[in-house]
């Protein structure tokens, strides 16, 4: 099979890519899901809080999803539903596999936009029993809101990530007792309307510096052991108390699934996870895009889609000219940055308009986020407030990129402000 595009992923990366791709000109694309159905993670989002940017209205997963099914359905773009990946080649072979056999598609550009996996427990190194009734929150999410299933009614969650805080409000809804979100860092890694309205609203107990350093239990879990840490992140065992619960929800952390971008030789970064991309979100292999969570966990899907569709109208050009450059202007992460994505921007290209996302390391207030280009000081914004839990932007406009296409290395970084 040849086609000109396809596209890894039909969950909102990869539907947004398709739509802009096919916006853009390319009629010839093909979206591959592993799942019955498109939507990815958001049809067991059940609850609102989507769209604000992108449709200018409130709406529960499915609802988001079901707008852009509803767009690809219009263009008439084939998914292959059902469908496991495998590997990708460097001669930009896809291989997968469905109830009709094994697929070979010989792709002039790959997207890949494969989302992201939960941290597991084996990763965290808890100690203690391994018996019922640990699970990550986004597998709860699942069996709650798809499957019907109640995971438990005396609840402890590890971590403060946004799946983690939403599920602590839906299981209270669900009658559920959650005795206290646990998180080891000494600030949250989700967003702060998150805290408020699954915590603050519920008097949730949210307890910083602190972690779950022992499950008890035989069949099922009968109570965890919590502690404080120092600033090491080490337990100080003196201040260990006990919460008796039946159930551990696990939410610490979110990694790019990017089997396939190795399989396809792309380099990842060590601190994202995900690919390095340049300002169109390819590669370092020629011709193979990354959008969306595959790359860097983003805080809002509203994010995720307008990255996507700029990667999907790239891919499309890439398709249509042929042109990439070979040159880079190399974008670095410093002082209470922690990354930056794209981690380079071409040397030749169209003077248009390029965001950059990023992440912190700390929460930080009245600070000024700054791009220098070879020193010199090119654009920078305030905030009174910054935080690991929301991403970041610096836009460039045209005029301004012109000028970063001529220089070598772009750094961003933040400056405190006196008061």
């Amino acid at each position: 099979m040849k086609r000109n595009l396809v596209i890894i992923g039909a969950g909102p990366a990869g539907l947004a890519a398709a739509v802009a791709a096919y916006d853009a000109g390319e009629r010839d694309l093909l979206l591959l899901e592993r799942e019955p159905i498109g939507g990815g993670i958001l049809n067991q989002c059940i609850h609102n809080g989507f769209g604000l940017h992108t449709f200018r209205e409130e709406l529960t997963g499915p609802e988001y999803a079901a707008r852009y099914l509803q767009q690809v359905r219009e263009r008439n773009i084939e998914i292959m539903s059902d469908t496991t990946v495998l590997r990708i080649g460097k001669d930009k072979v896809v291989a997968c596999v469905n109830r009709d056999g094994m697929h070979h598609i010989q792709a002039k550009a790959i997207i890949l936009a494969c989302g992201c996996r939960e941290r597991p427990r084996g990763a965290i190194n808890i100690a203690g029993a391994r018996c019922a009734g640990v699970f990550s929150a986004g597998t709860a999410q699942k069996l709650m809101n798809t499957e019907g299933y109640m995971p438990g009614k005396r609840v402890v969650i590890l971590g403060s990530g946004d799946i983690g805080l939403i599920m602590a409000r839906r299981m209270t809804f669900e009658g559920a007792k959650v005795e206290a979100v646990v998180e080891l860092m000494p600030y949250s890694s989700g967003l702060n309307r998150n805290i408020v309205q699954c915590l603050q609203d519920f008097d949730i107990p949210l307890l910083f510096s602190h972690t779950i350093v022992q499950i008890n239990g035989e069949d099922r879990v009968r109570s965890v052991v919590i502690a404080q840490v120092d600033e090491q992140r080490n337990p100080i065992m003196e201040t260990a108390r006990t919460i008796e619960c039946d159930t551990v929800l696990l939410s610490v952390g979110l990694l790019p699934e990017n089997e396939l971008a190795k399989t396809g030789g792309v380099t990842l970064s060590p601190v994202t996870g995900g690919a390095i991309v340049d300002d169109t979100m390819m590669t370092d292999q020629d011709g193979v895009f990354a959008c969306g969570n595959v790359l860097h966990v983003h805080d809002l899907v509203d994010f995720v889609s307008q990255e996507s569709a700029h990667a999907g109208a790239c891919a499309a050009k890439y398709i249509r000219d042929r042109a990439s450059s070979d040159a880079y202007v190399d974008v670095r992460a410093s002082g209470g940055v922690r990354y930056v994505v794209p981690q380079r921007i071409a040397t030749r290209g169209d003077d248009v308009e390029i965001s950059l996302k990023m992440r912190v390391a700390n929460v930080f207030r009245n600070v000024r986020i700054v791009a220098r280009l070879d020193g010199q000081e090119i654009v920078a914004k305030r905030k009174q407030v910054v935080t690991p839990g929301e991403m970041e932007t610096l836009t460039l406009k045209p005029s301004v990129v012109a000028q970063v296409r001529a220089g070598r290395t772009l750094e961003v970084t933040l400056e405190e402000q006196s008061v």
